[in-house]
């Protein structure tokens, strides 16, 4: 089935995706076969169909939208598990498993096997596991899935933005990265990055000055210009240099952002920083112990100001993490101006890692957290970017389990 897949996959667009992978399963006992997407603010699962169009205008016998609360579709999304669902006289059940590109979470696919088929259920797990990296590899030029994803409409800056992202998830037996950035459809700023380079971890996250297109071109400006400083070998200071003189090489209005450039050893566990005028990090151990990584800063990228940030490092301990944010984070006040604040921020991290919740899970949950202390919507955007450190020699292990306590 998979090798039979895999060679029709090579000239199939993303509208033939789905009708080719049922068609492809129930030769090899996988009835029914269909794919759920996951929506960009992950509260909804719509159904991937082969009509180039949302799946809402003809949803045929399958539910069009599922939501990601309170439905067995949704709980093998949150959990990254394989989830029985509904059982049937003649012994068969639907199965309901999460579709992940490496670590990512971006749909469920569902089939139906025999309740007592533990093969089949293996085989519907490598078929979960094609069908992501099929739908990634088509991702990128389908318009169809781009507005399957999306329940509203989203602003060029926003539309920027999403194209330059890596993925909101990576992890592998040494180091997991989560990201989480709202509002998706509006974001102005706000932008992350990451990429991993032999032992090395590089992060960065940026906060442009202002919400329109403009903060969106200056942000991107920032992104191309931090990656290409880091291919060339730039190290931290050298990398927010390259930046700055971007930003101040382009014509019209001054624009600037605030920086956060971080470098991971992954076998020594050391981690460091610099700051242009942006929050400090905050470090989580023992799922109780909250520190701030404290550095003397430069001024935000763009100023021309000239004042050169202090390159400080910091050892973690195994199972540490590291979590970096925007302003918009903890800024983000209730229709009663109260703030959402560092320490409610820190803490529901604290508690979701103690209910053994995932990391991209946790950052979704905290998302919608932070959207509801808002009342639905937010003044600025709000950016979180967090990683967890598993240690030198860390056996290989799922993403989904919460961090050790050291």
């Amino acid at each position: 089935m998979l090798r039979e897949l895999v060679a029709a996959s090579h000239l199939m667009s993303m509208e033939q995706l789905p009708g080719a992978v049922a068609r492809h399963a129930a030769d090899a006992g996988l009835h029914d076969t269909v794919i759920y997407m996951v929506d960009l603010q992950q509260t909804v699962l719509r159904l991937l169909t082969g009509k180039g169009q949302d799946a809402a205008q003809d949803p045929g016998p399958e539910a069009a939208e599922l939501k990601v609360e309170g439905t067995i579709a949704g709980r093998a999304f949150q959990t990254v598990e394989p989830v029985t669902g509904q059982m049937f006289d003649d012994g068969t059940c639907h199965y309901w498993l999460p579709i992940l590109d490496g670590s990512e979470r971006i749909g469920v696919l569902r089939t139906t096997v025999r309740q007592d088929d533990d093969r089949a259920k293996d085989d519907a797990e490598y078929l979960a596991g094609l069908v992501a990296l099929m739908i990634v590899s088509k991702g990128p030029y389908s318009d169809s899935l781009s507005r399957l994803v999306r329940t509203r409409e989203m602003t060029v800056s926003a539309e920027m933005q999403w194209r330059l992202l890596p993925p909101m998830t990576f992890a592998n037996d040494q180091v997991v990265i989560g990201a989480a950035l709202e509002p998706a459809y509006k974001l102005g700023g706000d932008t992350f990055d990451y990429a991993l380079a032999g032992d090395t971890v590089h992060l960065a996250i940026f906060d442009a000055m202002g919400h329109d297109t403009t903060a969106g071109l200056t942000a991107s400006l920032a992104i191309a210009a931090c990656r290409n400083a880091r291919l060339h070998g730039a190290n931290l200071v050298e990398t927010g240099q390259a930046i700055e003189e971007a930003l101040l090489g382009q014509d019209g209005d001054p624009r600037f952002v605030t920086a956060l450039l971080m470098e991971l050893d992954l076998q020594s566990g050391v981690v460091s920083w610099i700051a242009h005028g942006h929050p400090e990090p905050v470090v989580i151990r023992g799922a109780r112990w909250v520190s701030t990584l404290e550095c003397r800063p430069g001024t935000p990228l763009g100023t021309g100001l000239g004042v050169v940030p202090e390159l400080c490092s910091e050892q973690l301990q195994p199972g540490d993490r590291v979590l970096l944010y925007t302003d918009g984070i903890v800024e983000a006040r209730d229709p009663d101006k109260r703030e959402f604040g560092l320490e409610r921020f820190t803490d529901f991290i604290i508690k979701r890692e103690a209910d053994g919740m995932p990391v991209p899970e946790t950052l979704r949950r905290l998302v919608h957290s932070i959207l509801e202390h808002h009342a639905g919507r937010l003044d600025d955007d709000a950016t979180v970017l967090l990683l967890e450190w598993h240690g030198q020699h860390a056996p290989p292990e799922d993403f989904t389990e919460p961090m050790r306590q050291t």
